[in-house]
């Protein structure tokens, strides 16, 4: 590695760890909340949909296959990576 890749990577460390502990920072900064009933509440937290019935089988495959790059019958053709 030359000096001048080493300085530019040097760089972009200090970068990303600047940005790293600007995330922790405001990660630490979000403090849970305690609900009457003493249930701590998160600031951040996953919302999901209540369960419901399944929709019809492959009513949406034409719609997301015609998105794909490559497809092979009802399947997107990927890049055998092993």
């Amino acid at each position: 590695m030359s000096d001048e890749e080493a300085e530019n990577l040097t760089q972009e460390f200090e970068s990303i760890l600047n940005y790293v502990s600007d995330l922790k920072v405001a990660i630490n900064n979000k403090q849970p909340t305690i609900d009457n009933k003493g249930k701590k509440n998160f600031p951040n937290r996953n919302v999901m949909r209540e369960d419901g019935g399944p929709h019809e089988s492959d009513i949406y495959t034409e719609d997301l296959l015609a998105f794909a790059p490559a497809r092979e019958g009802s399947y997107i053709k990927v890049k055998k990576i092993l």
